[in-house]
């Protein structure tokens, strides 16, 4: 699995450098970071009503509309400069952990200054 999304930070990079006219990825990244979001905002949306409609017999559009927004966050990931890596890194940290654990590990008290004083 990894290898596509390596061969897909290669090719987004790539794009970076065209010309809007030559692909819909430079297109997207020429229309700037607002563009990029409004998308995977968009395609997250898609994949929530097919997930709604989806059966067991019938899945693809589920699978077509998921696809859609991983590319689409692949093209954020890579406009903003984070590696394809830095999301596998942290996936592979939290395998193994609780969700209830992981996400504990994240919550922060909001005034340690008053706590620690």
């Amino acid at each position: 699995m990894q290898d596509i999304l390596r061969q897909l930070e290669v090719v987004l990079h790539q794009r970076k450098t065209e010309t809007p006219d030559s692909s819909y990825v430079a297109a997207l990244y020429a229309s700037g970071l607002n563009k990029i979001l409004e998308k995977v905002g968009e395609e997250s949306t898609e994949v929530i009503l097919a997930a709604k409609d989806a059966t067991p017999d019938h899945q693809a559009d589920l699978v077509s509309e998921t696809a859609d927004l991983w590319f689409h966050t692949l093209v954020m990931l890579a406009q903003q400069n984070v590696p394809v890596s830095a999301v596998t890194d942290e996936l592979s940290r939290r395998f193994g952990l609780s969700g209830l654990e992981e996400k504990a590990s994240r919550s922060k008290p909001e005034n340690t200054q008053e706590r620690d004083a």
